[in-house]
């Protein structure tokens, strides 16, 4: 018997993960060697400035944009973390703001321009609300994963690192905040702080409705030399990702599995809009729509020098 191809992944510990990181599923040929603990900005950034890993779940836009500038990568279409993102658009409770169309001249605090769930939150704004991300002033509190050189015409100021934006948005020097977190004015009820949403819910029920989209926020990568040498390796990544999430998803359909009152009338509910597999991976219609669209966002916004097309980024396990 043929030794088996020792790989170093990194992942965030889900239940639709969690049966690899255990090693409850295993991959066909494959011994990983899981790398536990990192969040995915630490996970990120040790995977694309240092190297580290063989394997790892990435944020979507950083793997767009390191694409854009040539990286060794290849994309695996399996997306580990997908989630609405209307509920992470924030406003300063006296500026005013009550609908999107009130951010428009406004001045908004990001994280940084990267990341996926802000790379979605201003698509959305802008696509499907009518606010062009050139008609505000945008206020930066981090570097960027991937180098970034702001067009001319973007209204885009790098805060010095002394600033936090949640801070300026609880004290006015912003009038709103997208953040890929709940924030801690949020959780601490501040009421200088609100959502740009108030039934959020209910809008990503209607954006749903309207796209089919459910949004990817990170997406599998691997190295580009390790698909050389070892062609057989996106096929096995991609069947024991799809067999992980199988186990997981048939032990969270028992309403006992969690604590929570009305675990199993959510389950149903979600089901009953999203279909029976929400996570779905592969290429198929409906995933590629939502990464087109992901890549238009990227393009749009000055991420992408071009729209890159979906054969460039990921291998398709139907074809190899």
């Amino acid at each position: 018997m043929s030794a088996l191809l020792e790989l170093d992944l990194a992942c965030g510990d889900y239940e639709i993960t969690r049966p690899i990181i255990d090693g409850a599923v295993r991959a066909e040929g494959i011994r990983f060697n899981v790398v536990r603990g990192l969040d995915m900005s630490a996970r990120g950034w040790r995977f694309l400035r240092n190297g580290e890993f063989h394997v790892a779940e990435f944020s979507g836009s950083t793997f767009l944009a390191a694409m854009d500038r040539g990286e060794p990568l290849v994309g695996i279409p399996v997306f580990p973390h997908r989630r609405f993102r209307h509920g992470f658009m924030f406003v300063n409770a006296a500026a005013g703001i009550a609908t999107p169309a009130d951010l428009i001249g406004r001045k908004v605090g990001l994280k940084n321009w990267q990341v996926t769930a802000i790379l979605w939150m201003r698509g959305m704004l802008e696509f499907e609300y009518g606010v062009p991300h050139k008609s505000i002033d945008w206020y930066v509190e981090l570097d960027e994963d991937v180098p970034f050189e702001p067009p001319p015409d973007l209204r885009y100021t790098r805060l010095p690192d002394h600033k936090s934006v949640e801070t300026m948005l609880v004290e006015g020097e912003i009038d709103a905040l997208l953040h890929p977190d709940l924030i801690g004015p949020l959780r601490r009820r501040d009421p200088r702080v609100a959502r740009l949403f108030p039934d959020y819910k209910a809008e990503e029920r209607r954006f749903y409705r309207k796209t089919g989209m459910f949004p990817i926020m990170h997406v599998v990568v691997v190295r580009r030399s390790i698909v050389e040498q070892h062609p057989w390796v996106p096929a096995s990544l991609y069947r024991a990702f799809e067999a992980a999430k199988t186990v997981a998803m048939t032990r969270m359909a028992d309403p006992a599995i969690a604590p929570l009152v009305w675990y199993g009338a959510a389950w149903e509910e979600e089901r009953a809009l999203l279909g029976p597999d929400p996570w779905e991976y592969g290429l198929t219609a409906q995933n590629r729509k939502t990464l087109e669209t992901m890549v238009g966002y990227s393009h749009a916004h000055g991420l992408i020098k071009r729209r890159l097309s979906l054969d460039e980024l990921f291998v398709d396990p139907a074809q190899v």
